[in-house]
């Protein structure tokens, strides 16, 4: 039986990362591998964390094996996590990397694993050049690839980043289904439990406000689609502020676009999740930049269209007129494309939906890193 560590966020950690690692130690736990994770007593110190918590609230996962113990500011700590892997002798490491402020601490505790000279470190890179640059970004992230063995990533744009860092193998993979939030609900079951009207258009943003993710520009656009008589259609907001509130909130008032909302600002439980993209008609993602987005793949799932902007990977993931709608990252083209969802309406993107889902399996990711790392 193949022994799997995979390094980071999981439970009680909070977060996309953290439904992703435990959806990941599942599928290999599913094709029969020993596999636990290795996740934080201390991810971020507090004054590096926009949010109000860092913590699920959320019952422990009873099915995983999840080690908490790494901490991220304190080299002692990584030594001894090092040490512990290296004499446990797994046969696969996975970890992940979204942030240069982790270099320091992963690659210290993977330096000492490869020291037994038989566990195999596959990286699946969510983000090698951070959308908000820090001093350090660079040489942190040439500390952490050194004693990779290869990487995933789940888009071009990450893949061509990783290329200024290192030759070593890389595969892209497409980001897997989020298929462990549960099935979907009806819409008049999921607005009921969210207390929206049944009869208003809905769309959705979803997920932590962060300057790159474009929402100031869906508010413009949001603006727009009142002065051109679309004032119907609300925009539910889903998601924790990890940037300036007051600031968002300030345009809101400016644009005079109150009425038009529907703002859920809170951090959105796991269990939650199903209600906010099921009450919705489609996703808006009006990234300003992006690499991938977990929000992609959520959508899939719940069969819901989206309007993507021409950024980064978006456009790859979201096929133009197929699963949804590409607009440029401003707001007239935004809005424009918004009143073409509806033209076009939900039913008629069903079909490329379902298609287009059968390729987001968590097996091929599987795959993919038993495949870099033993073959």
């Amino acid at each position: 039986m193949q022994k799997v560590v995979i390094i980071g966020p999981a439970y009680p950690l909070r977060g996309g990362l953290a439904s992703f690692n435990e959806r990941l130690a599942r599928q290999f736990s599913s094709e029969g591998c020993d596999t636990s994770i290795y996740t934080f007593s201390l991810q971020y110190p507090g004054f590096l964390f926009p949010g109000t918590t860092q913590y699920s609230s959320d019952p422990a996962p009873s099915d995983l094996t999840i080690a908490v113990c790494i901490n991220s500011v304190n080299p002692l700590n990584w030594l001894q996590v090092g040490k512990r892997l290296r004499e446990l002798r797994p046969d696969l490491i996975v970890v992940r990397y979204w942030l240069p402020f982790m270099g320091p601490c992963l690659g210290t505790i993977l330096r000492q694993v490869k020291k037994n000279r038989f566990t195999r470190i596959v990286c699946i890179a969510d983000n090698v050049i951070p959308h908000e640059h820090r001093p350090g970004d660079k040489p942190f992230t040439q500390y952490f690839v050194k004693p990779i063995d290869a990487f995933v990533t789940m888009s071009s744009k990450v893949r061509e980043d990783l290329r200024s860092f290192t030759s070593k193998p890389v595969q892209q993979v497409v980001h897997p289904l989020y298929d462990n939030f549960g099935a979907p609900a009806e819409k008049t079951e999921a607005r009921k439990h969210l207390g929206i009207a049944s009869d208003i258009p809905v769309i959705l943003f979803f997920g932590f406000i962060r300057k790159y993710k474009g929402l100031d520009l869906l508010l413009e656009a949001m603006a727009l689609l009142k002065q051109q008589g679309h004032e119907n259609i609300r925009l539910l907001i889903a998601g924790e502020f990890y940037a300036d509130a007051a600031l968002y909130q300030q345009q809101i008032e400016t644009l005079g676009i109150s009425d038009q909302l529907i703002l859920r600002t809170d951090f959105i439980p796991d269990s939650e999740v199903r209600y906010y993209l099921s009450a919705a008609d489609f996703v808006i993602q009006p990234y300003r930049s992006a690499t991938q987005s977990g929000v992609t793949p959520l959508a899939y799932h719940f069969e819901k269209p989206m309007l993507v902007t021409n950024v980064g990977g978006l456009p790859d993931l979201v096929p133009d007129g197929e699963a949804g709608l590409v607009a440029e990252p401003e707001p007239a083209s935004i809005a424009q494309h918004i009143i073409r969802l509806y033209e076009l309406g939900e039913e008629w993107f069903l079909p490329h939906l379902r298609t287009e889902k059968q390729k987001y399996s968590w097996q091929k990711l599987t795959a993919a890193l038993k495949q870099l790392a033993f073959d």
